[in-house]
C-alpha cells in the first residue's frame, strides 16, 4: 500500500512539473495580450467619454442606461463562464438539462405492491399532471405572482425589492425559478464562488448571480409546467419530506393531485420556513402562515374574500406520519437486499439511496404477510412455554445445569453503552460496572405491544432480552429459484441480525438430505435394507486416533435391517453414520456443495449428523434443487431493476446448471415423500393441519442439533419450498427435552401455518399441486417400498426420534463465534 501510495504521489508531482512550466511559458504571451488589450480599451473609452460630452442631455442618459445594460450583461457573461476563475464554477448547460437530484428507490413485489423505499432524501418525483391545480396557483400566488410574464428574473419584483430595500425592509425577489436553482443545484454551498468569494460581501452577490444566469438558462430549456413540476419534485417541507409527493403524504396522508386550498396554503407557508412554520411543532405560528398565504390567493383574486373567510375557519387537519427507511414490509429481506446489490452497485456506478431506482423483486406481498403472521403466531406460543420452562431460573445453563459464568458480562461488554463508560471512566470496572447496574427508562420488545417502556440497568435489560426465542422462515420456488418470503427474525428493531441468509447454525438432521445424495449418487436405493446398529468410527484428528460413537435419538437402536427410505423418514442417526462410512465425508460435502450449500463445511465423521454450520437460505436451496428434478440454481432476489427514466439495467443470472442426475433426484424426492408416509415419519405432524384439501403432495425432513440449541424444519411441495429454523440468540440458550425443542414441535409449526394460507388463498392457487406419479426417464432402481413395522418397534410419539439429531459430544461452538 504504502509503495502504491508513492507512486502516485510521484505521477502527481511529475504532472505538475509538467504543466507549470508550460504556464511558466505561457505567461508572458499571457500578460502582453492582456495588456496589449488593456491598452485597447483604454484608448476606445477616452474617446468615448470625449464623444460623450459633445451629446445632448437625453442622449447621455440613454448612453447611460445602454451602457449599464451591455455591462451588466459582461457582467452576467463573465460570472458564467467564471473568468479567470474569479467567480467559481456556474451550473452547466449539461447539468441542467441532466440535474442531479437524489430520489428514493422504490422496491416493488412481484405482484406490483410496494415493498419500501431506500432513500437519503425521501423524494419521489411526480408529473404536472399529478399536482392539483389549486396548489399550483396557491405556490404562484405567494412564492411568483408573475410567474407566467417574466424569464426567470422578475425585473418589477427586483425594483421593488430595491425600493424596500432603501426604506430599511426586507423583501425577497427570487422567482420560483431562481428557487429551483437554489433548491436543485445548491448554489450556495455546492458551487464555489472563486477568487472574489473570499472578499466579504461579494459571496453572495455572485452566488445571486448565478442564480440568475441559471434561471434564464432554465427558461429557454424548460416550459413553464416543467419549472413548476421540477420545483414542486426538489422543495424541502421539512419532516424528511422532500417533494410535494412525499410532503402530501407525510402531513395529509393523501396525494399531491387531491390536495384543497387549505392543504395547500400550509405546505405553501412551510416553504417560507420549514421549522418556524412547521404544523407540528408551531401549530399556531404554521395556521398564522397559512392564513396569509390564502390572504394572497384572494389578492390574486383566485378565490373570494367569502370563501377565504371560510377557509380560515377550518383548523389544520393533519394526518401526520414521517416515512423512515425501515418503514414497510420484509425489512430483514431490504436489509440484506442492499447488501447484496452493493457490488452491483461498485461496478456500474449506481446509488440505490439516490438514484430513483424501481427495484423489482421476487418477494409475493401476500406470502410475506402470511409467513411472518406464521413466525409470529408460532413464536407467541413457543415464547409461552420456553417461559414456563425456565420460570425462576436463567436458560443460559451449562450441561450440568449450572448458570454459565460472565454469560450477561460478557454480552455487555460487546454494547456500545459499554464502549462509552469504558472510554468516560478510562476502564475503570467500579465506575463502568456502577452505570451498568444503574436503572433507567429504556424499551424492550413486547409481544403484545410491540415495544414497552420499563426502567432496569443494562444488565437486568440483556437478562431479559436473552430470555426470547428466535426464529427465521423463508419460502421459494424450486423451479425457479425466487424467494416468495423472507422472515429474518421475529422483531426487526430490537434483533437487526438476520437469520435467513447471515447466520449459520447446525442444522441437525436436516443435513441428512446429503448423506443420502451421497448414497444414491453411490447406486443405492430407497429400498436397501441396511441394520439399525451402534457403530465407532475411528478417525484421526490434528495427529490423534478418535472413536465416535452417536446414538440414535432415543438412546437405543433396533438391531433389526431396516430400509433406507424409512431410516430417512425416521431420522436414524446409526444408518446415516453407516452411510457416511460407506460413501465418505469428502462425497457428502461434494454433494452438498453441488445442490446448493456455500458456507465451508468441516471434513469430520459428525457433519454426517448436521453438525457443520450453515444457512436456512442455503439449505432450503438445497431441498429445491432436489424438488426440481437435480437442476440447482442460485436464489433469485431481483427480477429486473429500473433506472428513473424506465430503462432495464438489472436482470438476474437465471443460469441453471445440472447437479445430479434425474434419477437420483426422483429418488430423493420419495425419500422427502417418506417422511409422511412411512412409519415413525418425522414430518407426520403434518397431517395435523388443513393441508390436505387442496390436492397438494407435502414431504419434508425435521432436524435438532445437540442440547436443542437449534431445531429446523424444511417443508416441500411440487411447486413450493420453505424452511423455518427456531432456537436462542445464543446457543446455549435452548429448551432442556425433546418434547419442547425438536423440530418437529417447533419450526414445522411455522411451515404448516404458512402453507395453511398460501393454498387456502384462491389468488395463490399456482402453488397447488402433487408431485408426479411417473418419472420423466426410467428408473433402475426399486423405490416403491413401504415400511410394515412391528407395534413395538415404533415410539409412541413418533416426533421423539427428533429428540436431538447430533451427537452429544459435538463441540458447541463459542460465545464469541455465533454472530458477527
Amino acid at each position: 500500500m504504502q509503495r502504491k501510495n508513492t507512486i502516485q504521489l510521484q505521477v502527481v508531482k511529475e504532472f505538475v512539473l509538467k504543466w507549470w512550466g508550460k504556464f511558466l511559458t505561457l505567461l508572458p504571451f499571457v500578460w502582453k495580450f492582456i495588456k496589449v488589450w488593456w491598452t485597447k480599451f483604454i484608448n476606445w473609452r477616452k474617446a468615448r467619454l470625449v464623444r460623450y460630452r459633445g451629446l445632448v442631455w437625453y442622449r447621455k442618459i440613454a448612453n447611460i442606461f445602454i451602457t449599464s445594460i451591455v455591462l451588466f450583461l459582461l457582467y452576467l457573461f463573465i460570472v458564467d463562464i467564471n473568468f479567470l476563475w474569479l467567480f467559481g464554477k456556474s451550473p452547466g448547460l449539461q447539468s441542467i438539462n441532466n440535474p442531479n437530484q437524489s430520489t428514493a428507490s422504490i422496491i416493488y413485489t412481484s405482484d406490483g405492491k410496494v415493498l419500501g423505499k431506500y432513500f437519503r432524501e425521501n423524494r419521489t418525483p411526480v408529473v404536472y399532471d399529478e399536482i392539483s391545480p389549486k396548489l399550483i396557483k396557491t405556490l404562484i400566488s405567494t412564492e411568483d405572482e408573475r410567474f407566467y410574464q417574466h424569464f426567470g428574473i422578475d425585473i418589477q419584483g427586483v425594483f421593488a425589492a430595491l425600493k424596500d430595500m432603501a426604506k430599511g425592509k426586507s423583501r425577497g425577489a427570487s422567482t420560483i425559478t431562481q428557487q429551483l436553482v437554489k433548491n436543485m443545484f445548491k448554489t450556495r454551498n455546492q458551487y464555489s464562488t472563486g477568487l472574489f468569494g473570499y472578499i466579504p460581501g461579494l459571496k453572495l452577490i455572485i452566488s445571486k448571480t448565478k442564480e440568475w444566469t441559471t434561471a434564464v438558462k432554465i427558461e429557454i430549456f424548460y416550459s413553464k409546467k416543467d419549472i413548476l413540476t421540477m420545483y414542486f419534485n426538489t422543495v424541502d417541507f421539512g419532516s424528511n419530506a422532500f417533494g410535494i409527493h412525499t410532503a402530501a403524504k407525510t402531513f395529509f396522508n393523501t396525494a399531491p393531485s387531491k390536495l384543497n386550498y387549505e392543504q395547500s396554503a400550509t405546505l405553501v407557508g412551510l416553504l417560507k420556513a420549514t421549522t418556524t412554520y412547521s404544523p407540528i411543532t408551531h401549530p399556531k405560528r404554521s395556521m398564522e402562515r397559512r392564513n396569509v398565504v390564502l390572504d394572497n390567493l384572494v389578492k390574486q383574486k383566485v378565490i373570494t374574500q367569502h370563501e377565504c373567510d371560510s377557509l380560515k375557519l377550518i383548523p389544520i387537519q393533519l394526518n401526520y406520519n414521517v416515512e423512515q427507511t425501515y418503514d414497510g414490509d420484509a425489512l430483514y429481506f431490504r436489509t440484506y437486499l442492499e447488501k447484496y446489490l452493493q457490488d452491483w452497485e461498485d461496478e456500474n456506478g449506481y446509488d440505490i439511496f439516490s438514484d430513483g431506482l424501481k427495484i423489482f423483486v421476487t418477494i409475493d406481498s401476500r406470502m410475506q404477510k402470511y409467513a411472518e403472521e406464521a413466525v409470529n403466531k408460532q413464536m407467541r406460543a413457543i415464547q409461552r412455554k420456553f417461559w414456563d420452562h425456565w420460570r425462576g431460573q436463567n436458560p443460559w445453563q451449562d450441561e450440568n445445569h449450572k448458570d454459565i459464568v460472565n454469560f450477561v458480562e460478557d454480552i455487555a461488554r460487546k454494547t456500545k453503552a459499554y464502549s462509552i463508560l469504558s472510554a468516560r471512566y478510562n476502564n475503570n470496572p467500579d465506575s463502568i460496572n456502577k452505570y451498568l447496574n444503574l436503572p433507567h427508562p429504556t424499551k424492550v420488545f413486547d409481544y403484545d405491544l410491540g415495544e414497552k417502556e420499563v426502567t432496569m440497568s443494562i444488565m437486568d435489560s440483556i437478562r431479559y432480552m436473552n430470555h426470547f426465542m428466535h426464529s427465521s422462515f423463508v419460502a421459494m420456488e424450486p423451479q425457479t429459484g425466487n424467494v416468495k418470503a423472507w422472515v429474518g427474525d421475529i422483531d426487526f428493531k430490537f434483533w437487526q441480525y438476520d437469520k435467513v441468509a447471515q447466520s449459520k447454525r447446525q442444522p441437525g438432521s436436516t443435513f441428512k438430505i446429503f448423506v443420502y445424495t451421497a448414497a444414491m449418487m453411490h447406486g443405492m436405493s430407497p429400498c436397501d435394507m441396511m441394520v439399525d446398529k451402534q457403530v465407532t468410527w475411528k478417525y484421526t484428528e490434528n495427529g490423534q486416533t478418535k472413536n465416535w460413537t452417536p446414538h440414535n435419538a432415543n438412546g437405543y437402536s433396533l438391531g433389526y435391517p431396516v430400509s433406507l427410505k424409512n431410516a430417512f423418514a425416521q431420522s436414524i442417526n446409526t444408518i446415516a453414520v453407516q452411510i457416511a462410512q460407506q460413501v465418505g465425508i469428502p462425497d457428502i460435502i461434494k454433494y452438498a456443495y453441488l445442490l446448493g450449500i456455500k458456507t465451508k463445511l468441516e471434513n469430520q465423521p459428525s457433519i454426517c449428523l448436521g453438525s457443520s454450520d450453515v444457512s436456512l437460505l442455503e439449505l432450503v436451496n438445497s431441498f429445491g434443487t432436489v424438488v426440481n428434478e437435480g437442476i440447482n440454481h442460485d436464489p433469485i432476489l431481483i427480477t429486473r431493476i429500473e433506472d428513473k427514466d424506465g430503462n432495464v439495467i438489472y436482470e438476474p443470472n437465471t443460469e441453471q446448471h445440472r447437479a445430479i442426475p434425474y434419477e437420483d433426484a426422483w429418488l430423493m424426492t420419495e425419500l422427502l415423500k417418506g417422511g409422511m408416509t412411512e412409519p415413525g415419519g418425522t414430518s407426520q405432524a403434518l397431517w395435523g393441519w388443513n393441508l390436505f384439501h387442496y390436492d397438494t403432495d407435502f414431504g419434508g425432513k425435521t432436524g435438532t442439533s445437540s442440547n436443542h440449541s437449534d431445531a429446523w424444519f424444511v417443508g416441500v411441495t411440487s411447486k413450493l419450498v420453505g424452511g423455518a429454523w427456531v432456537g436462542g440468540e445464543h446457543r446455549s440458550v435452548h429448551f432442556r427435552t425433546g418434547e419442547l425443542g425438536q423440530g418437529s414441535r417447533t419450526a414445522l409449526p411455522i411451515f404448516a401455518l404458512f402453507m395453511e394460507k398460501v393454498l387456502a388463498d384462491k389468488s395463490l392457487t399456482q402453488y397447488r399441486g402433487k408431485f408426479p406419479t411417473k418419472p420423466k426417464e426410467k428408473i433402475s432402481r426399486n423405490y416403491g417400498c413401504h415400511t410394515v413395522l412391528p407395534p413395538d418397534s415404533i415410539a409412541s410419539d413418533s416426533s421423539t426420534l427428533e429428540e436431538a439429531d447430533t451427537p452429544d459430544d459435538i463441540p458447541i461452538p463459542t460465545e464469541e463465534t455465533l454472530k458477527e
